[in-house]
């Protein structure tokens, strides 16, 4: 009994089907049809381009180079975390991580609410994630002033998590290199 025949392969495909549409009835325990919490009906949030920053870019300005927005405080007004350096040209300038709030009037600019990363720390940030109420990012930095300003030698993943109405920093051990 070495070949398959139709009524083997009729058999297996009512079963492979028979589990598929058990798995599309099945949920599961404590899950709804609500939407999640990021992208439930919830104020945008903050415009991370009207923003200022503290960041002292001489004669150029401040850019925004990534930004990810959920409501951390569950308010129904969702916070704007935005990626900010100076727009230099060349180079890698350090950047800085800020969580941006609604402004405090109508028609004001958002106002900074927190700092995460400061640029003075001489950091690079690549991809950055917001998922539920956690921020997450790459850290690049230089492990001594010898080393060339546009190639970081070290990385770190790092996390913040929205507890109990504060952000907690967790941070994975540093990389030898990058």
């Amino acid at each position: 009994h070495t070949r398959a025949r139709a009524p083997h392969w009729l058999a297996t495909a009512a079963a492979v089907g028979a589990l598929l549409g058990a798995s599309a009835l099945l949920e599961p325990a404590g899950a709804d049809a609500t939407q999640p919490r990021e992208t439930a009906a919830v104020t945008p949030g903050p415009d991370a381009d009207t923003a200022r920053y503290p960041l002292d870019c001489g004669p150029v300005e401040a850019e925004v180079v990534d930004r990810a927005a959920v409501d951390f405080d569950g308010d129904g007004r969702a916070e704007t975390v935005a990626v900010v350096r100076c727009a230099a040209g060349i180079g890698t300038p350090p950047s800085g991580v800020y969580v941006l709030a609604h402004p405090a009037r109508e028609g004001g600019r958002p106002r900074v609410a927190e700092t995460l990363v400061d640029p003075e720390e001489g950091m690079t940030v690549q991809d950055l994630t917001v998922r539920d109420r956690t921020v997450f990012a790459r850290l690049l930095g230089y492990s001594s002033p010898d080393v060339p300003r546009c190639c970081p030698d070290r990385a770190r993943d790092v996390e913040w998590e929205w507890r109990g109405g504060k952000f907690v920093l967790e941070a994975a051990p540093t990389a030898r290199s990058v």
